[in-house]
């Protein structure tokens, strides 16, 4: 008991707190996904509030389950999503360079197109 108020209740207060953010993120990614203009940007939209919001919900659900055994599995959870998102989605945004499906009038940097010019990188899609 601290001062009348019990630690489990500051826990889930603030597990709710954590699950409700987290899921204001995703849907701001959903959102984004559906409104931004071109392929970057949608990427963007779609894995960095996407993951964001993934760690706010375990958090969330970490704080709530208090299960030793949960928390491993969530753990490897946000592990593998934070991994694979950011491989995945560098690959699709290198590949679908290629592919000319990126709008170059929208790029403030483009590093890529001198590496394609000068034949030094095959890789990906034709």
């Amino acid at each position: 008991m601290m001062d009348g108020v019990d630690a489990a209740a500051v826990m889930d207060v603030a597990s709710a707190v954590l699950l409700l953010v987290g899921s204001v993120f995703a849907l701001i990614a959903a959102i984004g996904v559906v409104r931004l203009p071109d392929l970057l940007s949608r990427m963007h939209a779609a894995t960095k509030p996407q993951v964001i919001g993934l760690m706010l919900v375990v958090s969330g659900l970490a704080l709530r389950l208090r299960d030793p055994s949960v928390l491993a599995i969530l753990l490897f959870v946000v592990i593998l999503q934070m991994a694979t998102s950011v491989v995945s989605s560098h690959m699709v945004a290198r590949a679908s360079f290629r592919a000319g499906h990126v709008r170059k009038d929208l790029l403030v940097v483009d590093e890529l197109s001198d590496e394609l010019t000068d034949g030094l990188d095959h890789r990906g899609a034709p």
